[in-house]
């Protein structure tokens, strides 16, 4: 099943009783990846007091993996609502981050609250969406004569050609959306070349 992903990074900013909260957004595949991401954003906002963060990574109707982080601010106060917002905006393989310059001014465990769900939502609204389809990888082996026409029927697929290794025949690795793998298998069958799912 398809769905939504973010395009490209977006960044948006609010001011709350002084406090500045920098939310940042932009598409992450493993945690690793978030982590990593988390780490350069600290090393751009050294002076900041907190670096609050969740993403949700597969679909988000049902994500395979989600993780928050209050980075020093009341338990449940900002990686929670950062997490409620992604949960509602349908839109997976995300991650938020808030960057936070305390203001002065308390803000209370409510307003704490408010205010990492307001910056999330910001971000969010700025964040431009493209939809995520899903793929399979394909090993085809083929002649010479073959690879124009694999090619041809790759690009029909809307499938793209991540590798291909000469030697006595082509070997190439394919990258193509689910929906277009079995009518794809089937042009390789009567063309007569082998592959294999990877």
């Amino acid at each position: 099943m398809s769905y939504p992903v973010p395009a490209e990074e977006a960044v948006a900013e609010i001011e709350i009783k002084k406090s500045r909260f920098i939310a940042y957004a932009r598409g992450i595949d493993s945690r690793e990846q978030g982590m990593q991401w988390l780490e350069e954003i600290k090393q751009q906002y050294p002076d900041a007091r907190h670096h609050c963060w969740a993403y949700l990574i597969g679909n988000p109707h049902c994500a395979s993996n989600a993780g928050m982080g209050d980075d020093g601010e009341p338990s449940g106060t900002a990686g929670k609502p950062i997490l409620n917002v992604l949960q509602h905006k349908g839109v997976g393989d995300i991650m938020i981050i808030v960057v936070r310059y305390f203001g002065g001014i308390k803000l209370g465990a409510g307003g704490l609250t408010r205010a990492y769900g307001q910056a999330a939502q910001a971000v969010m609204e700025v964040l431009p969406t493209q939809q995520q389809v899903p793929m399979n990888d394909l090993l085809i082996e083929c002649d010479f004569s073959q690879e124009q026409q694999v090619r041809h029927f790759c690009g029909q697929a809307e499938g793209q050609i991540v590798a291909v290794d000469y030697a006595q025949s082509v070997k190439m690795q394919l990258s193509l959306p689910q929906a277009a793998t079995q009518g794809f298998q089937k042009q390789m069958e009567a063309l007569g070349c082998i592959y294999k799912a990877n």
